[in-house]
């Protein structure tokens, strides 16, 4: 699996995503696009690095603003910026339940500390687990 093309520059794990996952599942398009209220066509999606930065779900009409700086600065990741970590990463609370954005920062320092091969293999399942179904340990 090519892990770079499939982890978006701000940390993002495509391949574990069920909206990339359904492009090649008709049974989770259909309840994704019941369920988005959304045609089926819409649902999917390759990955950012595979559409120039824009996520058609989304409607987006340009690359994110994370997209553009790294096209700009000519790197891959976030994490290889001397600005990292910068706004363009900061975290929301806006959909947070549905959208895994709160994890970029967290995965963009295990891509810097591990490697993407060895993060993307061993850990970034588990940390999108973690986001939508773990219990803070205290």
């Amino acid at each position: 699996m090519d892990y770079k093309n499939l982890t978006s520059p701000c940390g993002l794990d495509c391949w574990n995503c069920i909206m990339y996952l359904s492009k090649d599942n008709k049974a989770i398009r259909k309840m994704l696009s019941k369920k988005m209220n959304l045609p089926e066509d819409k649902v999917s999606c390759p990955g950012c690095r595979n559409s120039n930065g824009t996520i058609d779900f989304l409607d987006m009409k340009e690359p994110c603003k994370v997209y553009k700086c790294i096209t700009r600065k000519q790197i891959d990741f976030c994490s290889e910026c001397n600005d990292f970590p910068c706004e363009n990463l900061q975290p929301y609370a806006q959909l947070a339940d549905k959208r895994p954005h709160n994890i970029k920062a967290f995965n963009l320092c295990l891509i810097k500390k591990m490697g993407l091969e060895v993060w993307a293999k061993t850990k970034a399942k588990s940390v999108r687990k973690n986001y939508f179904s773990g219990k803070l340990e205290l």
